[in-house]
């Protein structure tokens, strides 16, 4: 075994790894691919996190992805393979002599090999200002925290850079709520990967975002008060202005160098390597972003990943491998729009353009040719065909009658998605962002039995990150399985869409999807207006993605919440005003005894929500019964709403002898803090003062159970057709901890569940430990959902009546009685 090759007298050899990032531990589990328990590894990270996706920054500035959703390797994996993890501590100094490497805290280590993984460093513009605080650079996790410490909606952020990196930024803090400026130096975005044409596709597609794109515009310095006051705005070397409360740098990267060139090595842009990864040291080692190649730098994924199997190859001398930079095409997804581009894409003189443009689906293709082969091309809104395309041009053989439909892709060429994914090389490239080729997904299909996209995404990683390439690997899983493959298939949404509700809440977030066409163009939907069962749903999840950007579609809600009272067999509506915790006044009841009266309305009801129910109310007066309750400063209970509908509460220790907490204050102050907010079901709280559970808190969606202790908190409980208890979520001590963890609930429930989905069946379907992983014992995640919550109400708290009784409109108008025709 390779192990008894590389051991000192049976004493496993000693790597050291600098850098814990992307390159440095796919090294790593390359290595241990090929040599388990060769080395004694001891990694050093100067960031105090395990290595996690860069490229996924992006979603995690947007609140879009929680960091544990972007570890690549957690915490358990160093111990499962016996790594020792040495993080938030960078080293600063290497003697090659002795082997040792120094951290910053004079910890040494020994080693025998040595591998560099340290990453590059942003460019900061050498501009006046540019140590002002709220300006800063976007490379880190700790960046994004920091940027996330300004952000808010309302405020103002401009981004230096109109690169993938700059864009990433800008669209992660267009996506928190802050207007948004780009500034680019140069005449059209993004120029190393996109031609003039998709550049101005991108650069419409941000501006319809709500991002201020400014090209051709050259920043002169970054202004506040006084000589280091935060950041108020970036002057243009034209005289512009343009205010900020956060500047962000993204103009490039430099490799990481330092380290190398104070310990000796040969060094230039970046630490020179030969083909087997090799610095001048033959101990020493480099991958990634630090490194230098025959003169060229790498920061694309796929070559780095070729680098990190040949460092491999050679450090566990398991074969004497060597590192040849091939062709790369760069595929990119920026603000959910799919981009990739390869070779000569700009073209010249002796080439020749086949363009495909389709405006409505924003779409756009260029196919660069010459002498009858393709030599680069760009794809724009639609990356299906990257991978065939640049097989094409990897390949460079002579197109022939190819060249007549090649710019609709391999289905036109072949008649078969099938037959044109099965017909791609094993070299072809199916995920770009962890550059996984077609031959590594097959092989580990067959050779681990895979039978699922999410087994060949475990394995693999591909379709780990962005996820744009999931239909291609479900595609390679069809062809090796045939009739063997049973797909995992989420049910549609409706008869319009193929999507299920996970997928079309995924793609409104990530594409940043803001209105219901633009969700139904974006996902192909099969109708041109959809139905009475996908609109609601789209509604409630466009309203709850975007608080304060997305305009609610009245017509896109059931009647009931059209008119803002439930409708009776009659025709006739229900009116039931919130009542606090169940609690009401003399006041109160004599306002509801009039309308009562004055309206003559035939039925009052106490319901078991403790709330009163007048029925029988026509709809001509129901404008006028909402005004004289509101003048008695009563509000919409939203009995007929997908929403917070009640809190039901027991005296508590006010009154009751057996009561141990003061459940009635504590039911009043949820009922305060959540009403208004739309939910994919109605959702019924319930706060008991003592364990005999006089408010029923066990079958409501979220109930609270005072004991001497504090409060037990349960979950998911249903009194409805299908009776369901709670389930206990956590124990808490504090009233500040029972609203923390409520609204959280709730807003985790919001933007999870799938509509029409009750907290019971959503909780059976989750499983209760994954909402006590979200929420119990992960703080910042309930910290942030939290803080998501709070920020949606302040939208979600106004009281519909009050807006529905005022004037007289076109909206109002329904309330209207019909003519009587004779």
């Amino acid at each position: 075994m390779l192990t008894a090759m590389n051991t000192i007298g049976g004493v496993r050899e000693k790597l050291v790894v600098i850098g814990n990032g992307m390159a440095g531990m796919r090294t790593v589990e390359e290595i241990l691919a090929r040599a388990p328990g060769m080395f004694d590894i001891s990694v050093f990270g100067a960031e105090p996190q395990p290595n996690y996706d860069r490229i996924m920054l992006s979603p995690l500035l947007a609140g879009a992805k929680t960091f544990d959703q972007i570890v690549l390797n957690s915490l358990d994996w160093y111990e499962a393979n016996q790594i020792t993890l040495i993080a938030g501590e960078a080293v600063v100094s290497i003697d090659r002599a002795a082997r040792v490497v120094t951290s910053e805290t004079g910890r040494q280590v020994t080693y025998d090999k040595l591998l560099l993984a340290t990453g590059s460093n942003p460019f900061v513009l050498p501009l006046p200002g540019a140590t002002r605080p709220g300006v800063m650079t976007f490379r880190s996790v700790a960046d994004v925290e920091r940027m996330l410490g300004v952000a808010a909606p309302g405020k103002t952020a401009v981004v230096i850079g109109g690169g993938l990196l700059g864009l990433e930024a800008a669209h992660g803090l267009n996506l928190r709520g802050m207007a948004v400026s780009v500034v680019h130096l140069m005449p059209t975005l993004m120029e190393r990967q996109l031609d003039a044409s998709a550049a101005h596709l991108l650069e419409k597609a941000l501006t319809a975002r709500g991002m201020a794109i400014h090209t051709s515009a050259n920043t002169a310095s970054f202004d506040g008060e006084g000589e280091d006051g935060h950041v108020t705005g970036v002057t243009l070397k034209d005289g512009r202005h343009i205010p900020a409360d956060l500047v962000v740098m993204a103009v490039g990267i430099r490799p990481n160098a330092a380290l190398a060139k104070a310990a000796g090595l040969a060094c230039d842009r970046g630490v020179q390597v030969d083909d087997a990864m090799r610095t001048s040291d033959p101990a020493i080692y480099a991958i990634g972003e630090c490194v230098e190649h025959a003169g060229q730098c790498y920061g694309l994924v796929a070559p780095i990943w070729d680098m990190a199997k040949v460092a491999a190859d050679n450090i566990c001398a398991a074969a004497a491998s060597g590192f040849v930079p091939a062709a790369t095409g760069t595929r990119l997804k920026v603000s959910g729009i799919e981009m990739f581009s390869a070779g000569q894409f700009i073209g010249d003189e002796t080439t020749e353009d086949v363009v495909l443009r389709d405006a409505a689906r924003g779409i756009y293709k260029r196919l660069v040719l010459r002498e009858d082969r393709l030599v680069g091309v760009v794809c724009f809104g639609d990356t299906r065909d990257a991978g065939w395309y640049f097989d094409l041009l990897r390949n460079g053989e002579a197109l022939g009658a190819l060249r007549e439909t090649m710019i609709f892709g391999p289905v036109a060429a072949a008649g078969d998605p099938q037959e044109a994914l099965g017909s791609l090389a094993d070299t072809a490239e199916i995920c770009g962002c962890n550059g996984v080729k077609k031959g590594a997904i097959t092989a580990a299909i067959a050779e681990h039995g895979l039978a699922t996209v999410d087994a060949v995404r475990a394995r693999t990683k591909a379709s780990a990150s962005c996820g744009s390439c999931t239909s291609l690997v479900e595609g390679l899983l069809k062809l090796w399985l045939g009739d063997g493959y049973v797909p995992i298939v989420a049910k549609p949404m409706c008869k319009c869409t193929s999507h299920g509700h996970d997928e079309v809440r995924r793609r409104i977030r990530t594409g940043a999807l803001k209105s219901i066409p633009a969700v139904m163009q974006a996902l192909e939907w099969g109708t041109p207006d959809g139905c009475a069962a996908c609109r609601p749903a789209l509604n409630f999840y466009l309203l709850a993605a975007w608080p304060g950007e997305y305009v609610d579609d009245q017509q896109s809600r059931f009647v009931n919440e059209r008119m803002h009272a439930n409708i009776q067999k009659d025709g006739t509506y229900s009116v039931v005003p919130r009542m606090w915790g169940g609690t009401t006044s003399a006041r109160e009841l004599r306002a509801i005894a009039d309308v009562v009266d004055k309206f003559n309305i035939p039925a009052v009801k106490v319901t078991g929500g403790q709330r009163i129910d007048m029925l029988g109310v026509r709809k001509e007066d129901l404008q006028a019964v909402w005004r004289d309750l509101n003048a008695a400063g009563l509000v919409s209970g939203h009995a007929y709403g997908k929403a917070l509908r009640t809190v039901k509460t027991c005296v508590g220790s006010e009154w009751c002898r057996f009561g141990v907490q003061d459940s009635t204050a504590m039911g009043i102050a949820l009922e305060k803090q959540t009403w208004g907010s739309w939910h994919p079901h109605k959702v019924k709280l319930a706060v008991s003062g003592c364990p005999r559970n006089c408010a029923e808190a066990t079958i409501k969606d979220f109930g609270v159970v005072a004991t001497e202790a504090g409060w037990d908190l349960h979950v998911g409980g249903n009194g409805g057709i299908k009776v369901r208890a709670t389930e206990l979520l956590c124990k808490v001590t504090t009233e500040a901890e029972v609203m923390e963890y409520c609204c959280a609930f709730l807003q985790l429930y919001r933007m999870e569940a799938r509509y029409l989905e009750r907290t019971a069946p959503w909780l059976e379907r989750v499983g209760l430990r994954y909402v006590q992983e979200q929420i119990v014992e992960n703080a910042a995640r309930r910290a942030a959902l939290f803080a998501d919550f709070l920020y949606a109400q302040t939208f979600a708290q106004a009281d519909p009546w009050a807006a529905q009784a005022a004037g007289d409109n076109a909206e109002t108008r329904k309330y209207n009685a019909m003519a009587e025709l004779v």
